[in-house]
């Protein structure tokens, strides 16, 4: 079975795999090797840009598409009739929900501010908020955000739930019917949905209107979730605050608004870069060839939209 990787981490991480003959090829746009023909298994880029996402209709024998993100809207949209997509559902969650309690605590501590007046030379004493005492609403309750809760445990926070499906039991989860009447409780909203159709532009003017005055938006899942328009509207006004792994467009452009904009800071779709994330994505890849070699069922399969 042919597999192709894009980079020579990932060809590493299948040394030794029986069965599998391995090529390290990241489509960029030139002409594909010959082997294209041959490719059963394909791992994208971490970041698959046009150039990768085109490459799969270019495979007559592809069967499995494995990315390394937890996100696969591009993905999905190309992906050839008759192919497996996978993601990498629980790779990511550690490094995610980590940048996500520390973007919830530069925020509320004030951070940038302390950090801007470090550079400029001056011992700038002011209270700040804390966030014992605060409630979160994730929006998006999958496997990042049970591990943004359990991070959240000890902070002494009360933590609201919602999901696609509303679930019972412990710890309860609200269908997203009932977000709009959860925002207004909310000190710090954090997004981590999937891009679906029903979730693109969720987070738009009227969602924003509906948190309190002062809130805190964190969004770590995909920058068009947010109306970024609506968002620097409410950020230019200095009702609400936010911190952003994700932007819409992205990367942001030279000129944006959000360059500038008081109460906002953002990292340039870093959360999931760290190297726990590339060796738990890694692993999985080399768990799903070896259950393709062997006919076994493969993991984190992705149905229908999402």
């Amino acid at each position: 079975m042919l597999i192709w990787v894009p980079t020579t981490e990932a060809a590493r991480a299948l040394d030794g795999l029986a069965g599998a003959d391995v090529e390290q090829v990241a489509p960029d746009g030139s002409d594909l090797p010959a082997s294209a023909g041959d490719v059963e298994f394909y791992v994208p880029p971490f970041f698959p840009g046009p150039p990768a996402i085109a490459a799969m209709q270019q495979m007559p024998r592809l069967s499995v598409v494995q990315a390394l993100t937890a996100g696969i809207d591009r993905l999905l949209a190309r992906l050839p009739d008759g192919v497996t997509l996978c993601n990498a559902r629980g790779a990511h969650d550690a490094s995610t929900a980590e940048w996500v309690v520390a973007a919830i605590l530069a925020a509320v501590r004030e951070f940038p501010r302390f950090a801007r007046e470090q550079a400029a030379g001056r011992w700038s004493y002011q209270f700040t908020d804390c966030l014992a005492g605060q409630t979160v609403l994730i929006v998006g309750y999958g496997s990042i955000g049970a591990a943004v809760e359990r991070r959240l445990s000890g902070f002494e926070v009360a933590v609201h739930r919602v999901a696609r499906h509303g679930r019972a039991g412990e710890p309860a989860v609200s269908p997203i019917s009932q977000v709009g009447d959860l925002l207004p409780e909310a000190d710090v909203v954090v997004v981590l949905a999937p891009v679906t159709r029903e979730t693109i532009g969720m987070v738009d003017a009227a969602f924003l209107g509906r948190m309190k005055d002062g809130a805190l938006l964190i969004n770590a899942a995909r920058g068009s979730l947010v109306v970024t328009d609506a968002l620097c509207d409410e950020l230019s006004r200095g009702r609400l605050r936010a911190a952003l792994d994700v932007t819409d467009p992205e990367p942001l452009p030279p000129g944006h608004p959000l360059w500038t904009l008081p109460g906002v800071f953002f990292t340039p779709h870093v959360a999931a870069s760290t190297p726990v994330s590339a060796a738990r994505a890694l692993a999985l890849v080399r768990d799903q060839a070896e259950r393709f070699i062997n006919g076994e069922p493969l993991t984190n399969v992705i149905a229908g939209a999402y």
